[in-house]
């Protein structure tokens, strides 16, 4: 996307390379004898100053961006072209200016543009030296005009479409590297930031955990041993039920917390990934998350998969990956789980048929505290991303609102 900021870089540039060439072409005509037609060079450089302040206006004004650097860009070539043929054509040394535009169209505009202008600036060039040998086009002085043979202006013709075209390629191929390097850039910033908050995480985690969870589990205690041996009313067992679960819901918190801040040592083991997988499936079955609306696909109960690891840690992963999954499909859907291995990776699918998330929230879904759901903690993916940084795997994420999520977990193999 064209940012308005290198619009002023390039008016900028351009009034730097126009006062170079003034400064240039001032100091050799007094210190060579080399003729330059002062009046009029200094009028095309009055022009382009002129232009240049135009340039200026419309910057603050006209919000077509591509069409102020595409008429900017093409005005320079027509410049060019004037200085060109006040040089006297090929007896000149100022056609390879016309590289410049080039240059600027490939940055800014792509590459279609980058070979666009480097047609243009052929024509004209090509037009210009044409003209002068037919007789077409008058010498600006007659002391300019130069012998010079048909196979020479073709050969030098053929030349600057030569420089001019490959300049373009070379142009393009340096803006998509440059382009795609910003984009890295971009992405590992992200990165960095993302990692500052598990770390700032971390830290409220322990903090929280040594706060919170002896004191809860001493109400949740007590709570049990009232529920257990007092006779209560329907009302309150109905609210003593109610304080059981939310502490219960509080301690996940808490848990999550300390996976998060510290991960402990792991022991590391050969396990069967679709064991887990089905004994994390058994689990939230039991607990009522999965239900008969949910209807579980794929190839982990055919295809077994042994990987070098910690199950437990495998089983966090796979517990957040369904609980979002299933709460993505409120009313019923198509859970998705398969397996596969591909260069010494493990490759772990988990697809839904749910709501999906937009590009806003799939930026944000790994953040700490950042959840797409109402009643989210924002904590899960965060432990899932730990988790898979943990052993320099990747997450790659697939999904588009009321299209469904497809989120592949990568996994090096590890030397057992």
């Amino acid at each position: 996307m064209l940012e308005k900021r290198k619009i002023l870089n390039l008016i900028i540039i351009r009034l730097v390379a126009i006062t170079s060439l003034l400064v240039g072409t001032v100091i050799l005509q007094y210190s060579t004898a080399i003729f330059i037609p002062i009046v009029l060079f200094y009028y095309l450089i009055g022009l382009a100053y002129i232009l240049s302040l135009i340039y200026l206006l419309f910057y603050a004004v006209v919000k077509n961006l591509r069409f102020q650097v595409f008429l900017q860009i093409f005005i320079d070539l027509l410049l060019i072209t004037g200085l060109v043929y006040l040089a006297g054509g090929l007896a000149g040394s100022f056609y390879f200016l016309y590289i410049f535009p080039i240059m600027a169209a490939s940055f800014l505009l792509g590459s279609r543009f980058g070979i666009l202008v480097a047609s243009l600036a052929a024509i004209f060039f090509g037009l210009l030296v044409d003209g002068f040998y037919f007789g077409l086009i008058p010498y600006f002085l007659p002391e300019q005009r130069v012998a010079i043979s048909l196979g020479q202006v073709l050969s030098t013709i053929i030349t600057a479409w030569a420089v001019f075209f490959i300049m373009a390629i070379l142009m393009n191929a340096l803006s998509a590297r440059l382009k795609k390097t910003q984009e890295e850039l971009k992405r590992a910033k992200k990165e960095l930031e993302i990692r500052e908050r598990l770390a700032l995480a971390g830290k409220m985690a322990a903090q929280l955990a040594h706060e919170i969870r002896n004191p809860l589990a001493a109400v949740s205690g007590a709570v049990q041993v009232l529920r257990d041996e007092v006779e209560l009313k329907e009302e309150q067992k109905k609210l003593m039920n109610i304080i059981m679960k939310e502490s219960e819901r509080v301690s996940q918190t808490i848990e999550q917390f300390l996976d998060l801040a510290s991960p402990g040592k792991k022991t590391f083991i050969t396990f069967d990934v679709g064991t887990v997988i089905e004994e994390t499936l058994t689990m939230l079955q039991a607990g009522g998350e999965l239900n008969g609306a949910i209807k579980v696909a794929g190839n982990f109960r055919d295809t077994r998969f042994r990987y070098f690891g910690n199950p437990n840690q495998f089983k966090q992963v796979f517990w957040n990956l369904i609980r979002n999954a299933v709460k993505a499909m409120p009313q019923g859907g198509m859970l998705g789980i398969d397996l596969a291995e591909h260069r010494r990776e493990l490759r772990i699918s988990i697809s839904d048929t749910g709501r999906g998330f937009s590009e806003q929230e799939k930026e944000h879904l790994f953040e700490p505290f950042f959840s797409g759901f109402d009643n989210g903690r924002g904590l899960g993916m965060t432990v899932v991303r730990r988790i898979v940084d943990d052993y320099d795997g990747r997450i790659l994420v697939r999904s588009s609102p009321r299209q469904g999520t497809t989120i592949t977990v990568v996994f090096p193999q590890q030397k057992g």
